[in-house]
């Protein structure tokens, strides 16, 4: 697979249901091995097996949104123990995991697959045109 958006992600910005600059958008640590990911038919948190996130992120800070490309600070997850990971997923928390719906994998990029030593693990974004990613 290639970093991508969820089926699901791309109609709630679409119907309106995600807002990336004002929702609570967070990251999983994502341990495929446990549950790997359905771009087409994983639509919220309640489709990824609890056993396969491993770390979770608070909200993202300082998201963007300029001519479609949807961009935050680097995120930095603490004291990380546990299995390997191979992707991010980001999501829109909304403290309900039926409704918290799935935006986006990635799975390609510098640290994957990466196996946590209870050391904090940074997250940075693509600095490139598509930052995070692109509508």
């Amino acid at each position: 697979m290639a970093n991508a958006l969820y089926d699901k992600g791309r109609q709630g910005f679409l119907d309106g249901s995600i807002d990336w600059d004002t929702d609570d958008i967070r990251i999983i640590l994502l341990d495929e091995d446990d549950d790997a990911p359905n771009l087409a038919t994983d639509d919220n948190l309640d489709d990824v097996v609890a056993g396969a996130r491993v770390a979770v992120s608070s909200s993202l800070a300082g998201k963007t949104v300029t001519d479609g490309v949807a961009d935050a600070n680097d995120v930095v997850l603490t004291a990380v123990s546990g299995d390997q990971f191979e992707s991010i997923t980001g999501y829109k928390h909304t403290g309900t995991e039926s409704t918290s719906r799935l935006i986006f994998n990635h799975d390609t990029g510098t640290g994957f697959p990466t196996t946590p030593n209870g050391a904090d693990i940074t997250v940075q974004w693509d600095s490139g045109a598509n930052k995070i990613f692109k509508l």
